[in-house]
């Protein structure tokens, strides 16, 4: 009986072994999840938010340059914030030495097309950085403005359709909203979100089409 017992022994831990040996490859091997920017306030917290934001008219672009938001940046090894957000955003995303995305698969949630170039896609500023420069950013320090161009801790980067992101520009919400309408409350909280953070002001038109966005959330 012992020799039996034994075997029955064996036989359990190297399938136990198997298994966990399964698990580990399929780890290894099953591609990365679907990521997202950083979830913004809820709904009733943007309200809330936009409530708070100063309202005044948009400022002047005179002095505005890209190059005054210094991007974009290393963020670790040879990865700059753009490649970061392409690994975050992507599923299935092998990068290069270099750190350059060489295949993997994009979803723009702006207009719900998917992507396997990392060439189609854009990361947008989602508060556009002439937009953050009319409304105070005008008057940060670069460092500042570099912050606010690579900024992973808030909802202000996303990977998207790269003809999308240009037809956007500069826009806020009263010009522009995702042509995918059932993004447009997300769109707008994070909007509001990053605003409130940087403490950038709106305009009455920008608002009130915030607040029309939040209502129907």
């Amino acid at each position: 009986m012992s020799g039996v017992y034994a075997r029955r022994v064996t036989r359990t831990a190297v399938f136990a072994a198997s298994v966990a040996l399964a698990s580990a490859t399929a780890l290894l091997t099953a591609p990365a999840a679907q990521a997202a920017p950083p979830t913004p306030v809820s709904a009733s917290t943007a309200r809330t938010y936009l409530g708070q934001l100063t309202v005044k008219a948009e400022g002047s672009s005179t002095g505005y340059s890209r190059d005054k938001f210094p991007h974009w940046i290393t963020q670790s090894g040879a990865c700059n914030t753009r490649e970061v957000v392409l690994k975050r955003d992507g599923s299935g995303v092998v990068q290069d030495s270099s750190c350059a995305a060489v295949s993997g698969s994009w979803y723009s949630p702006y207009d719900g097309a998917t992507w396997s170039a990392a060439a189609d896609v854009d990361i947008d500023h989602v508060v556009p950085l002439a937009e953050a420069w009319r409304s105070g950013a005008s008057s940060w320090s670069t460092s500042s403005r570099q912050a606010f161009a690579n900024d992973l801790s808030r909802p202000q980067l996303i990977a998207v359709t790269d003809n999308v992101n240009q037809a956007k520009g500069d826009q806020d919400p009263a010009e522009w909203l995702p042509p995918s309408s059932s993004y447009r409350c997300m769109y707008a909280r994070m909007w509001v979100h990053t605003k409130h953070y940087w403490n950038l002001s709106v305009d009455s038109a920008e608002k009130s089409a915030l607040q029309s966005v939040l209502n129907g959330c």
